[in-house]
């Protein structure tokens, strides 16, 4: 049965969604074409029909992450983003979490289009509008954009080392409760991030 245009572009965004979840749950060598196809549920032989190789899903996969996770941040309070962050529940469901906390390192070691999606992602969260007191939205300044680095860097990096930690560990939770602790402070001191 012949495959509509219109179908075959929904099961290629299926698949890329699925391949999102997966590989943040995963990583990217965690993630066989085969068995992301079978949670897709298609065949291994359809794979490339949609993707000319497991390294342009993964970019795909990338970019549909990093732009969900800078749309559910867009207009959030910044504390109360900064506290769902660091907190276990965001750090113990990798699958539904940030793209960049769950595949920054694995982005490293992957080729130039794995990259530049991150860089774009990352372009994309420094852009995105956010809600704080005295923060005006839009504030674009090279000040503002230090501050947004900084605390990015800060809240992935906490969450990266927590979830290096084993689960029951109580440095995981130590981490996440110091970075929050430190960071929380420095927004209502500065009123801005």
């Amino acid at each position: 049965m012949k495959v509509t245009k219109a179908q075959a572009q929904a099961n290629r965004a299926h698949i890329v969604e699925t391949a999102s979840t997966l590989f943040r749950e995963r990583g990217y060598d965690g993630v066989g074409v085969a068995d992301l196809m079978a949670a897709a549920g298609f065949t291994h032989g359809g794979f490339y029909k949609h993707f000319g190789s497991k390294t342009d899903l993964m970019a795909e996969a990338a970019s549909c992450g990093l732009a969900q996770s800078a749309d559910a941040a867009a207009g959030v309070d910044l504390a109360d983003f900064v506290k769902y962050y660091l907190s276990r529940e965001h750090r113990d469901k990798p699958g539904d979490g940030c793209t960049m906390a769950a595949l920054c390192a694995d982005a490293a070691r992957q080729p130039e289009s794995v990259k530049a999606a991150f860089a774009t992602g990352i372009e994309l969260q420094l852009a995105a509008p956010v809600r704080h007191e005295g923060l005006p939205v839009g504030d674009v300044s090279n000040k503002a954009r230090a501050r947004r680095i900084a605390l990015m860097a800060q809240t992935i990096g906490a969450v990266v080392l927590s979830r290096s930690c084993p689960d029951d560990a109580p440095l995981a939770d130590e981490i996440l409760d110091v970075c929050r602790a430190h960071i929380l402070p420095q927004l209502s001191d500065e009123g801005h991030i």
